[in-house]
């Protein structure tokens, strides 16, 4: 990019009284932190981007961000959950990946145009309907946290199949994590040309993956028509990959010159999850499919997970084949880094407090938690991946009906009508009661809705698993009159 957005970062300066202690403090960390930003990091944190620094008219980064995040093995693995999890025929699970990404894309399309027009980064700008943002933003901590565990996991035990052993999961899923927290380090401007440029290596090496051992897809597990329960439960595993992203959407964007149309930019994000994400699912759901009918994939799965899978499809290709296995296990750090990102920015709204820590050491933090839960959750892959895309779907349905229902009916779809200013005086924010109410109630439907492997609710025994259709349709309309009512008494 050819902007600097970055100059004048106000979680930067420190707030100091007038003894000359802290005035000589406060010197210092001004020179420090002048210092990291002539290097290029970005040192605004959560706090709204003003007007006259939104002058980034590189739009296509925006689709270049979300492209580079799903070019990688996490749409792999997910599609591998439809034919290796579910029993779903390729074509059955081809389908569902399909229809339900044609809509579930569109809630993280339209709230990443929320960046340019407001300047507000996602969870901020969620701030504006609710006030206690702390436990929403506590369950989107912990939802892009765990996409993170899931992309550490999957390069580190791909460099540990390409290894043979000799870097074993713990060793690898510590490179992962560590070459992640250097990419998100730089923040906003430097992520955007990280993620502009290495999709391609990702995408040669998936390409190259799919050539060499493509040979074998045909041995596809026979399988028994899907009983409609059971498609629509996967139908919740694609949604719970796509509709969380919503959570973290405008970050990418909150620098674009605020000229862009809105189309532009949710084009720009539709194109970049939906492109890729679809035909890399169908290709996993075939990957899955056949490492129940070929013994070598079948036994390098058992021996190293999804990583001996990809090292025996290319196990033909010899040393080159690792080389390429290589790359695919770093393609997962545009997704990575990216979290990493978006998660230190959500610290700094978790309390008042840190919002005076600079973004990157939150970076830091996250990197030192990731590793140790990263390598326990590896244990019990497939059925981790499984059980946390549902569980993440049901309160991030519920978080996108609320948001959009009050953009949509009770501001008008007019984002001037966001007073950025205003984020952090609470007397012109909403309570936020109606929004949690509305959001906790809904769970008394979503709950008895719920098939998981360690609960099955009354409805889902019947339905499948509709938890995340419940909390899109059934929290907005809980949220309208709650909220109405909270207007009468708040006036905010």
């Amino acid at each position: 990019m050819d902007h600097d957005t970055e100059k004048q970062p106000p979680t930067a300066t420190v707030v100091a009284d007038d003894s000359p202690n802290d005035l000589e403090k406060c010197n210092v960390l001004q020179k420090c932190a002048s210092r990291i930003s002539n290097w290029g990091i970005e040192l605004r944190g959560i706090t709204p981007v003003p007007l006259e620094e939104r002058t980034d008219t590189q739009f296509i980064n925006v689709f270049f961000v979300w492209f580079t995040m799903s070019t990688n093995l996490l749409p792999i693995i997910t599609g591998m959950v439809g034919t290796f999890s579910f029993g779903l025929s390729l074509r059955d699970t081809s389908l569902v990946i399909l229809f339900f990404s044609i809509v579930c894309t569109v809630p993280p399309a339209y709230f990443s145009t929320f960046g340019s027009r407001t300047g507000l980064r996602q969870m901020l700008h969620g701030r504006f309907t609710y006030i206690l943002i702390s436990i929403i933003v506590a369950l989107n901590l912990c939802t892009i946290a765990g996409f993170g565990i899931i992309s550490a996991v999957l390069g580190g035990t791909t460099l540990s199949a390409v290894s043979d052993g000799n870097i074993d999961g713990t060793a690898g899923i510590v490179i992962i994590g560590l070459c992640g927290m250097v990419v998100s380090f730089g923040g906003y401007k430097f992520l955007h040309q990280y993620e502009r440029y290495c999709w391609i290596f990702s995408l040669v090496a998936i390409v190259i993956a799919t050539g060499v051992g493509g040979n074998q897809l045909s041995h596809q597990a026979p399988t028994e028509p899907p009983a409609p329960a059971t498609v629509v439960s996967f139908g919740g595993v694609i949604a719970g990959f796509l509709i969380p992203w919503a959570g973290m959407a405008s970050d990418f964007s909150v620098y674009c010159h605020p000229k862009v149309s809105t189309f532009r930019i949710f084009a720009y994000t539709y194109a970049g999850l939906f492109v890729p994400t679809v035909p890399l699912m169908v290709l996993g759901a075939a990957i899955g499919s056949t490492a129940m009918t070929v013994p070598s994939w079948a036994d390098g799965y058992a021996s190293y997970g999804v990583g001996g899978v990809l090292e025996a499809m290319l196990h033909p290709a010899g040393g080159f084949g690792k080389f390429v296995s290589v790359l695919l296990a770093f393609s997962t750090l545009g997704n990575l880094a990216a979290s990493m990102y978006s998660i230190s920015l959500n610290f700094q709204l978790i309390v008042p407090f840190f919002v005076r820590i600079p973004r990157f050491v939150f970076s830091i933090l996250y990197t030192a938690v990731l590793i140790p839960v990263s390598v326990a959750a590896a244990r019990a892959f497939f059925a981790n991946v499984e059980n946390f895309l549902y569980v993440i779907a049901y309160w991030s349905a519920a978080y996108v009906g609320v948001v959009a229902t009050e953009h949509f009916v009770f501001r008008g779809a007019d984002c001037a009508r966001y007073e950025a200013g205003k984020w952090n005086e609470l007397r012109d924010l909403p309570t936020g009661v109606s929004a949690i109410a509305a959001m906790g109630l809904s769970f008394g439907l979503i709950v008895p809705s719920m098939g998981q492997a360690w609960y099955t609710g009354a409805i889902a025994e019947t339905t499948g698993d509709i938890g995340f259709e419940v909390a899109l349709a059934l929290a907005p309309l809980l949220y309208m009159p709650l909220r109405w009512a909270e207007l009468r008494w708040w006036k905010a």
